[in-house]
């Protein structure tokens, strides 16, 4: 599994703060303790930045690439700060992101065949994301990669991302988003990279609760394939739960839980209340949380004391 690094995000106060005062260290740092905890790619995501993405994005990414040799992935909607990157990158950068919404497809894919780079791209058009795994991948089939063969990116540089939505509002979203990614890997000869943003699914969630709900769905969506995620390489019982699933780890009550979930998703099964040692905490929350990510529970804050 791909982890590509998030916590280089404009969304979080410290790193806004970085930026604000250009602190090279900081960056440094977050960049070498994502390294070191199992990233592949890091993200920097520096928001629009229309003003200043340029010079900020060659800043950031002079100051990762002094620390690290891990590629680079460049998040923004600014398309010179994207380029800017590029230039700067010194192995395969990526693009994060393109869609099917006609500007974007239009502006987008064309930066990263330019520079050779990985290009995700969000199963999205016009009007908004889909709920339905089948209008998902339909987006990919008739839109995205078509784009992505007209520019000559070969498929193993395309990342489609069916987008992972929040339990907290849009729980009906959670299991489309599997099925998408089982479709793409399954149903395309040859198929391209999958990836989305894991963290996503426990968005507006409190705090404590985050990391149960990302585990979960990231031993649900690697039993369908998923090639990368964006995540956080620093929540240690996440890339523990990706440890046991990719040795097949069994020698706790929640590693062999989550490698029976993982082998039921993968077969198109469904977890059974059946196969839960009741008596076990960690089983019973991984049971909990799984009925909440496949909408068979309603999400609210307290639903593993229910």
């Amino acid at each position: 599994m791909l982890i590509i690094g998030e916590n280089i995000h404009i969304i979080s106060p410290h790193i806004k703060e970085a930026i604000a005062n250009r602190d090279t260290a900081a960056i440094q740092k977050l960049a070498l303790e994502q390294a070191a905890a199992g990233a592949g790619i890091l993200d920097l995501n520096i928001g629009p930045q229309k003003k200043e993405g340029v010079e900020v994005m060659r800043w950031m990414t002079e100051a990762v690439q002094e620390v690290t040799d891990l590629p680079i992935s460049f998040d923004t909607t600014n398309l010179e700060a994207i380029r800017a990157g590029l230039r700067l990158a010194k192995v395969q950068g990526m693009v994060n992101s393109a869609s099917a919404e006609p500007q974007r497809l239009a502006d987008v894919p064309p930066v990263a065949a330019e520079f050779g780079a990985r290009l995700i791209a969000l199963t999205m058009g016009a009007a908004g994301i889909p709920v339905t795994a089948e209008e998902r991948v339909a987006i990919a089939i008739e839109t995205l990669i078509p784009r992505a063969v007209e520019l000559g990116i070969p498929m193993e540089n395309l990342y489609l991302d069916p987008l992972f939505m929040t339990v907290s509002g849009c729980q009906e979203y959670c299991p489309p988003a599997i099925e998408a990614v089982r479709y793409i890997k399954l149903g395309m000869d040859p198929a391209p990279m999958t990836t989305g943003g894991l963290s996503n699914v426990s968005n507006r969630v409190p705090a404590e609760g985050r990391s149960l709900l990302n585990r979960v769905y990231m031993a649900m969506m690697m039993a369908v394939g998923l090639d990368s995620a964006i995540a956080d390489p620093l929540d240690k019982e996440l890339m523990k739960v990706i440890r046991i699933v990719e040795t097949r780890d069994d020698s706790s009550a929640a590693g062999s839980l989550l490698l029976l979930l993982h082998d039921r998703v993968a077969a198109m099964e469904e977890l059974e209340a059946g196969d839960v040692d009741m008596n076990e905490p960690d089983q019973v929350e991984i049971w909990k949380t799984y009925q909440v990510l496949m909408n068979k529970v309603i999400y609210t804050d307290n639903y593993l004391r229910a």
